[in-house]
């Protein structure tokens, strides 16, 4: 018999098994986080890129793609480090913190902008830094003072001595103590991270690996550069472009950080963490060094906001949530990695500085197609360098030349349309001076927010090759 005292008891029982249920799929994850951000590296540097040239092998940087997702159209929000790392750990256009130049990055965001351990720490998750910091050469503004847990690496800019690394004049910190150091710079880093992953993996962490591989000096051990000896550019059209030092170096610099990025790789699955750590691989810029070959299709390089500047090799992977293989063409900024961070973590969005960004997780999970209506970049007056993407149009423009663009048809910016797409310019400048002013001006005297007419640039800029019309 069906009494009135069973069925209480049946539907408290159904009802506690819903709510068991419920919280099992709406409890927030905890993975392990890991950000490698490298510098300088090409849009092409990476083997995944099937226009890659034939001297370049990255078999590791590969296999977070091949395990996870490729973002094809992923760009920087700055066309030099330190403002795409502004933007990286805010979650924000770096102009907001008011950094639109290298040189503005170099002295630091103020204290009073909240990066990602700030929302990641609540969630019990112990954070550190490795490597190349660049938001802040002044030790008040090192990663511990902007709540990082751990820091070991350097504060200054990428161009770092990779073999003299107890060098007083830039000098590499363990927390806020400088300290001494043997050995090659990128494998340093690495053993840091490997050190680190094994002896803190009984609580959730996120990790920023901020090689400074493959900027410049170009320096590598002499039997790496070995087997190298040989390499020159493949495609014969580079044949008589002279690249920015021996291309042996840098494919030797390559390799180690391939190796290193493996090694962090393989540490993670031999301690039972790889299932449930996501992971993000992306450089700050793009390729400096032979651009010819390196940002391959692209048009430009590191300092401009040409495709061959901005855009990214941007890999993810999350084996327990992230189809091995996943290809994903929507366009995204690097400013979108903590938003996706908050939202996996189930920590509530800043609403006193909302963020720019948004999540990835739409994306990677196929409930989307796209995520942002349009993305901007400004150096300020110092570059001159000032542009916008909504869909497939881009507008770029040095100063007061400006041009105009359909990526899908056009994706190395050849065949400059503004002439005949009159309009579409139109509406694109009005939504970039939209943007534009609401950004504060930039830290540095003397400086405006974005270029105008009549007034002189600090730095003298190649005016770009005029594109076809």
């Amino acid at each position: 018999m069906f009494t009135p005292k069973r069925l209480i008891n049946s539907l408290s029982g159904l009802t506690l098994g819903l709510l068991c249920t419920w919280g099992a799929t709406a409890a927030p994850e905890r993975p392990n986080i890991i950000v490698i951000l490298v510098d300088d590296l090409g849009y092409a540097a990476v083997s995944h890129n099937p226009l890659h040239p034939k001297t370049v092998s990255t078999p590791n940087i590969d296999s977070i793609a091949r395990n996870g997702a490729a973002f094809n159209q992923a760009y920087l929000p700055g066309n030099v480090c330190s403002p795409s790392r502004a933007g990286i750990l805010s979650g924000r256009y770096p102009q907001r913190a008011q950094v639109y130049t290298a040189g503005e990055g170099g002295r630091g965001m103020s204290l009073d902008i909240n990066i990602i351990p700030t929302f990641l720490k609540p969630a019990g998750y112990h954070t550190v830094a490795f490597g190349k910091w660049h938001l802040g050469t002044d030790i008040a503004k090192s990663p511990l003072n902007r709540g990082f847990d751990e820091f070991f690496g350097f504060l200054g800019r990428g161009a770092h001595d990779y073999f003299n690394l107890s060098d007083d004049a830039e000098p590499l910190y363990r927390g806020l103590e400088p300290v001494k150091a043997t050995g090659y710079l990128t494998d340093v880093l690495t053993d840091e991270a490997v050190s680190f992953i094994i002896k803190n993996k009984a609580k959730p962490f996120f990790m920023y690996l901020a090689y400074n591989a493959v900027h410049s000096p170009n320096q590598a051990p002499a039997e790496t550069e070995a087997k190298y000896v040989n390499a020159k550019a493949i495609d014969p059209k580079f044949q008589n472009k002279e690249p920015k030092g021996p291309i042996k170096t840098y494919l030797a610099m390559l390799e180690h950080l391939d190796i290193g990025v493996g090694r962090v790789l393989t540490t993670l699955k031999n301690e039972g963490l790889d299932q449930n750590t996501i992971i993000f691989f992306l450089s700050d810029n793009g390729g400096a060094f032979d651009p010819a070959q390196f940002n391959a299709p692209l048009r430009g390089n590191k300092h401009e906001n040409w495709e061959g500047g901005v855009r990214t090799p941007f890999f993810v992977s999350w084996p327990k949530h992230v189809k091995a293989g996943t290809q994903i063409n929507a366009p995204i900024m690097a400013i979108d990695i903590l938003p996706t961070l908050i939202d996996i973590v189930g920590q509530p969005l800043p609403t006193d500085k909302p963020l720019d960004g948004k999540s990835l997780m739409p994306l990677l999970n196929g409930k989307a197609t796209t995520i942002h209506d349009q993305l901007y970049w400004s150096g300020g007056s110092e570059t001159g360098w000032w542009s916008t993407r909504a869909g497939d149009w881009k507008l770029i423009a040095l100063r007061d030349d400006i041009q105009l663009f359909n990526l899908a048809e056009d994706p190395m910016e050849q065949n400059n349309l503004a002439n005949k797409n009159p309009e579409k310019l139109a509406e694109l400048r009005k939504s970039f001076d939209a943007w534009i002013d609401g950004m504060p001006d930039p830290m540095s005297k003397g400086q405006t927010k974005v270029w105008v007419p009549g007034q002189a640039s600090a730095k003298k800029v190649k005016k770009p090759k005029k594109a076809a019309e």
